[in-house]
């Protein structure tokens, strides 16, 4: 049973509730509305994120084979070596984006240097399988920073959600039924106020017309 508020019993107390009424209705709407957006971004995010998370498997697992192949081929010690003199660094460019009010990450990898696909070494005693690697590490790498920022998005999104449904079984359970109960209440105590009035004036001119 809703609860009810405690206000004045008065005319002026009526009409601000009906206004917060009208205005909580509006926002339920708002937020209604709102979380459907979100939940539409949270399951396409949802769906990407596990492509994403294939797709990184997948070339992991084709860049550990070219590896392990070219490491036969030119020696564990001297392909060791090869990765070590190609080292770089790697950076990644962030930023935002607004979503239903939510601020998702967006990550962007800078330009990839040859070096960081391992073009540093030295392609006449290198084999074809280590430039299938570079290849297959600067994917990698891109795969990588995607994954990181749709998994970002993925918890911001369903903690945003979380919130948002919050807020709208608040409104839906108790807010509104509260004010809908006050208003009916309120309404109750006057029409009563009105029929006493009435009841007292009828008396009042029975006793006038008998004087």
């Amino acid at each position: 049973m809703p609860q009810l508020m405690r206000v004045r019993p008065t005319k002026i107390e009526l009409v601000k509730l009906k206004r917060r009424l009208s205005l909580a209705q509006r926002v339920q709407k708002i937020v209604k509305d709102r979380l459907a957006i979100l939940t539409t971004e949270f399951l396409q995010t949802a769906r990407e994120t596990v492509e994403a998370k294939t797709k990184l498997n997948d070339n992991l697992t084709e860049l550990y084979r070219a590896l392990s192949i070219a490491s036969g081929h030119h020696g564990y010690i001297s392909l060791e070596k090869e990765l070590i003199a190609s080292e770089a660094e790697v950076k990644v460019i962030p930023g935002s984006r607004n979503v239903a009010g939510v601020r998702i990450p967006s990550f962007e990898l800078a330009d990839v240097p040859e070096e960081v696909g391992m073009r540093a070494y030295s392609v006449v005693d290198t084999s074809s399988w280590l430039d299938h690697a570079a290849h297959l590490s600067r994917e990698f790498l891109k795969a990588t920073v995607e994954l990181a920022e749709l998994q970002r998005s993925f918890e911001l999104l369903a903690m945003e959600i979380n919130r948002t449904k919050r807020i709208t079984n608040a409104l839906e359970y108790m807010v509104i039924p509260s004010l809908q109960a006050t208003i009916s209440y309120l309404n109750m105590k006057f029409e009563e106020r009105d029929r006493e009035e009435k009841a007292r004036l009828k008396r009042v001119k029975v006793l006038v017309a008998r004087e």
